[in-house]
């Protein structure tokens, strides 16, 4: 099956799952994802802030409450600037993303920006490939922006999606 239809496959099961602004109280299962899908995963504190920062957080749960996915966005002017947006590891290649970044382009149109800016590190090729193909260009490169193993550095790619 390619994964075409392996989407299309599952698109009833996707129009079952329900955003909801994120609480301090979804932190506990938030951070299960988190950890399980970043070698370099954002800390407790990371979220707290961003929340207390009013930033745009929300979750994607299944009917059963399973948080399928999260993400994270702050607004600066006139740019979304898409901090953080996981999808749990079971879900990958299902549309989850996609159905996030949608719902980032959907908010971010409706509070009046006319772009969304991300970073995202060259070895994370599954999210580059969704980026891509959802239409994001890459505009730069930060040297030596992420931590990386054996106390290095990794470049992040900057991308931007206009909308």
């Amino acid at each position: 099956m390619s994964a075409i239809h392996k989407v299309a496959a599952q698109s009833p099961a996707l129009s079952s799952l329900q955003f909801a602004r994120m609480q301090v109280g979804d932190l506990p299962e938030v951070l299960v994802i988190e950890n399980d899908v970043y070698p370099h995963p954002w800390t407790r504190g990371n979220f707290l802030d961003s929340l207390y920062s009013g930033y745009e957080a929300w979750t994607l749960r299944e009917p059963s409450g399973m948080l399928a996915g999260y993400f994270l966005v702050m607004l600066a002017v006139d740019e979304a600037h898409l901090l953080n947006i996981s999808v749990r590891r079971d879900l990958h290649g299902n549309g989850v993303g996609r159905m996030q970044l949608d719902k980032v382009a959907a908010l971010s149109k409706e509070k009046g920006m006319t772009s969304i800016l991300l970073e995202v590190r060259p070895s994370n090729m599954r999210a580059l490939a969704v980026y891509k193909q959802y239409g994001f260009e890459q505009i730069g490169v930060r040297k030596g922006y992420y931590p990386a193993g054996d106390n290095t550095r990794e470049d992040a790619i900057v991308m931007r999606f206009h909308l």
